[in-house]
């Protein structure tokens, strides 16, 4: 492990976060369109973190940015405010987010390597 890929990773945590708490507010104010919109956001920045480091941590970096964010934000206050509310489209998100960070983190998408065509031993 370098110091470039520790960084990455923390920007991606980050960038998770960010992504959780911008879909928190947007599936809620645009129910249907803004729960596809967040989760778009979502399985992009995932996607996008396999790509970008080549591994499966890649992904699983913003999942944790992610889980983290909307974790805090599903909390209530002491005041009786929150951010979620007891509907379909808040379980969706929550449920969602984490079906599509699992996909991601465990789909292998890359190609084999490149070798000889022959067999080994010939």
């Amino acid at each position: 492990m370098n110091f470039g890929r520790i960084a990455a990773y923390g920007g991606l945590f980050v960038l998770g976060a960010v992504v959780g708490a911008a879909g928190a507010l947007v599936q809620g104010g645009w129910f249907p369109g803004g729960l596809l919109l967040a989760l778009l956001g979502a399985a992009g920045l995932f996607h996008g973190g396999v790509r970008a480091i080549g591994t499966r941590a890649g992904a699983v970096a913003p999942a944790a940015g992610w889980l983290v964010s909307v974790m805090l934000l599903t909390a209530s206050r002491p005041e009786g405010d929150f951010l979620f509310g007891a509907g379909l489209g808040s379980y969706a998100f929550l449920l969602g987010g984490m079906a599509v960070a699992v996909m991601c983190a465990t789909l292998g998408q890359w190609p084999q390597p490149v070798g000889p065509a022959a067999r080994l031993g010939k």
